[in-house]
Parts: structure tokens; sequence; C-alpha cells
């Protein structure tokens, strides 16, 4: 039977104390983690779905930590950092003169996680040519390394995740079906902050505490208002987002008070909706405001990805997926002079 949590302050307590390192008691993240402690002494596979920055990798090692495989490797593979050529490799290792540059015999995550769980994130961009192999070990337990005819037996544990729509994936062909109801065995979705706008204040409180004490300052204060534009905020970027927002904010504390991080409101009339309707819209309205005031500069320390908090590829990602792109403005020769239209012109970009 799981264990009941049990209030500490702003913070729940689960089990033996090893969700130390996940905060919040919001009812969307408690009922996360009483699924966790349900599945975590199972052995069965999980699969984290979740936007960037919801901490699916807290939640995988804390699945791990609860299991009986606690104390055993826990190895983590993230698919989408590992050029698709050498992904095979990386998975299932290979032999010396295994292909150009095997110059010596690797092992395998799969070997390294024997009788431990292997975590692999962003299973949504593992290429399709690998897929039927992953299929193959979950099912089986076994694999042969590149270059190798002999059978590699093994115990493994797995713990997959991504930020896709792996349903829309295997409609469009694009992910095996097999394999995904394979990896679906017992999925786990993760709240996106916004859904936890309870949570926020200690979150807030938790890295300007950690943050302060990193780069030897003190925060003494958090203004009412910054504490309530921090939870009004719709979070794109989640909990990643919120953290290096909270470590700019106290770089830039000149006194004890914590300035409020979020870019300013400007009022915007061509692209920016002024009452968003749903979340969607909000932080649609979000990234077209901040790439406005950006000059439509996605990366680069001024760019809207920096300020924003995220990653290029993930502000990327969330302009593809929200159809988010920029109008092709058209300019007259009388706004922009004779000269400068006649050198458009040249370069074939006249109206």
């Amino acid at each position: 039977m799981a264990a009941s949590p049990l209030m500490n302050g702003d913070q729940y307590q689960f089990g033996e104390g090893r969700f130390e390192q996940i905060i919040g008691s919001s009812v969307a993240l408690v009922t996360v983690l009483e699924k966790v402690e349900r599945v975590a002494p199972t052995g069965s596979t999980v699969l984290i779905e979740g936007e960037t920055g919801t901490g699916k990798e807290l939640i995988a090692r804390a699945i791990h930590n609860l299991s009986p495989r606690c104390g055993r490797p826990f190895i983590r593979v993230n698919c989408a950092a590992i050029p698709l050529d050498l992904l095979e490799s990386e998975l299932f290792g290979h032999e010396k003169g295994a292909f150009t540059g095997a110059i010596a015999q690797k092992i395998g995550r799969f070997e390294m996680a024997d009788t431990g769980t292997l975590f692999l994130d962003e299973i949504g961009d593992i290429p399709a040519a690998v897929q039927p192999k992953l299929l193959r070990v979950l099912q089986e337990q076994e694999f042969e390394r590149l270059g190798s005819g002999r059978t590699h037996r093994v115990d493994v544990r797995l713990v997959a995740a991504t930020n896709r729509n792996l349903v829309e994936m295997v409609e469009q062909n694009q992910f095996r079906t097999d394999l995904y109801y394979r990896l679906n065995v017992f999925p786990l979705g993760l709240p996106p902050l916004r859904e936890r706008q309870e949570d926020i204040p200690t979150l807030v409180k938790h890295f300007v505490d950690v943050v302060s004490r990193r780069l030897g300052k003190q925060i003494k204060d958090i203004p009412a208002p910054t504490m309530a534009a921090l939870q009004a905020y719709p979070w794109p970027g989640n909990i990643r987002q919120l953290q290096n927002l909270i470590e700019r904010a106290v770089i830039l504390a000149d006194d004890d008070v914590l300035p409020n991080p979020l870019p300013a409101s400007t009022p915007r009339t061509s692209t920016v909706s002024s009452f968003p309707t749903t979340l969607k819209d909000s932080e649609r309205a979000l990234i077209l405001q901040t790439l406005e005031l950006s000059g439509w500069v996605v990366g680069g320390p001024t760019g809207a990805a920096a300020k924003l908090g995220l990653k290029r590829t993930t502000l990327i990602h969330r302009m593809k997926k929200l159809g988010i792109e920029r109008q092709q403005q058209r300019v007259s020769s009388a706004e922009i002079g004779p000269e400068t239209e006649s050198r458009l012109w040249f370069l074939g970009l006249g109206t």
C-alpha cells in the first residue's frame, strides 16, 4: 500500500522522504506523486508526458528511488541530443571495427543500466530505423551490439519521457504503433506550471534561497506585486524558465528586495490580442509580445528566448506548435526614400 502524503509546511513529504527535490503541494502535483508511489515498486514501463521544463527527469529518478532497483544504476539518455547515426551505438554498443571510427569496443546504455533503470528522455526523437531494435529489447530484454552476432540479455526497467504528442506521431507514421503501446504501459502526465499556480510562491522562495546562497547575496523581501505577477504569468518554459528568471532577478537585485524579472508589458495592436481567452492564447500572446519587443530576434543574449528564460530550440518548437511566424511587412517608397528603394529593388526586396 502506498504511503500517505503528510503536510510539512509548503511541501508534501512522501514515503521515506525520497521526493525531497520535488517542491509543491498543489492537487495537480500530489496526484502525480501518488501515482508514482503506486507504479514505482512494480517494475512496469512508465511513459512520462509533459511540456519542456516540467520536471520529467526528477519524476523518473523518483520512480527509480522508490523501486526495488534503488541503489543500482540509473542511466539517462537524451535521445534528442545524440546524432541520429550514433544513437543505435549509444543505446546498444558496438564492437571494434563495426563501422568507420569504431576503434574500440563500446558498452551501450542498456548494458550500463543492467539490473537498474534506463531513462530515455525525448523518446519521440528516436529515428524510425532504431525503433524496431528498441521494441525488441523492451519485449525480450535482449539485443546484439553493432558488429556482433552475440545476443546479450539484460534486466532493465525502462522509464521514457517526451514533450511531443506520440499519438499524433503514430497517426502520421512517424512512430511505430507497437512501440507506442509497449511504452504506454503506465502513462504519467505532468501538469504545466500554469496549472500549479499555488506552488509558485514556494518554488520562488526555494530558488531565491538557492541562488542567493550560491551568489553570496541576501534577499529579504519579495514584494507582493512581484509575486502576484509571477503567479499570473503563463510560464511557457515551466519550472526551468521560472528558475532561470529568478536567478536573473537575484543577480539584478541592488538591495535585499527581489525585482520583477518578467518582461515589461507593452501594448501592441498588430498581432497580440489584448484579452486572451485560453491558456494557449495567453502563451501565444506572451511569445508574440516578447518577439516584438526583441525585434523578432530569437537567439542571442538579447533575443526572445533569453527574455523568456527558454532555450532557443524550445522557443522555436513552441512557435511552430502555436503557428507563430513573422508577417512580411511591405513598405512604400514614401516611407524609405528613393535611394533606399532602388537598393531594395536591386537586392530583390522591393515592394
